[in-house]
């Protein structure tokens, strides 16, 4: 917050005066998600610059990938709901591949931003299932990938919120859509259930409580291992 004005932030919970300014801006002007329009900012301010702006007050190290000496990868782990049912496995076939790979789950470290943003800022690679844990590519160096796992039901969700912003933050972006084999919903539901067919048919409550509430998923590690490549690939060109 700090680097955010020139004064002092004050914390109401401690500081309890009655404070007088003699003007205020107040609310926020919604350009897109995870978005900024330049040209609606005062100074023309786009999506790097606020990359940028994040680096120098998280004291962040990379500016871009290349400048990662290791091929390290940060999987984004899920305890309750979304999570990966073969997470070892998928564990052993990335360092199969080369990756230098990191769980973080979430606990302390990802409720201690400051540490959780070096961690993602020092990794190449970012794979995760869709959730607001994705949030944290802002942290990305220009030229990471980040391996986004789209489940059933939220395909518009994961590309909007998370997949679109990513090539304006200079991110490059690879979805992973599962197969109805890799969720967790086809035991409960079968394959011709609406929940499969016409997911948009639920109300917003309903799919919240079925797609993001109570879906897993069994990764198919043959077709993740291609997506996988592909982002080995991506990072390494860019240390041609």
């Amino acid at each position: 917050m700090s680097q955010l004005s020139a004064y002092d932030v004050i914390n109401p919970a401690v500081n309890q005066s009655v404070h007088c300014f003699p003007g205020a801006i107040i609310g926020l002007k919604f350009h897109g998600h995870l978005a900024l329009n330049s040209s609606d900012t005062p100074g023309g301010h786009s999506m790097q610059d606020f990359k940028q702006f994040l680096r120098q007050a998280y004291n962040l190290k990379f500016a871009h990938v290349s400048e990662i000496k290791r091929p390290n990868l940060v999987l984004l782990s899920r305890r309750k709901t979304r999570r990966f049912l073969n997470e070892d496995e998928m564990v052993s076939m990335m360092e199969e591949l080369g990756f230098r790979v990191l769980i973080v789950a979430r606990n302390n470290v990802i409720s201690n931003l400051n540490k959780f943003a070096h961690i993602i800022n020092s990794c190449r690679v970012f794979v995760g299932a869709h959730g607001a844990g994705l949030t944290n590519e802002l942290f990305l160096s220009a030229g990471a990938v980040m391996v986004q796992v789209e489940l059933i039901g939220l395909e518009w969700a994961a590309t909007t919120y998370y997949g679109d912003p990513a090539g304006a933050m200079g991110v490059h972006y690879l979805p992973y859509r599962i197969e109805p084999e890799e969720s967790s919903l086809l035991k409960v539901f079968g394959r011709n259930h609406t929940v499969f067919k016409d997911p948009k048919s639920f109300s917003f409550e309903v799919g919240r409580e079925i797609y993001l509430n109570h879906q897993n998923v069994r990764i198919n590690l043959a077709r993740f291992r291609e997506t996988m490549v592909e982002a080995l690939s991506i990072v390494e060109d860019s240390y041609v």
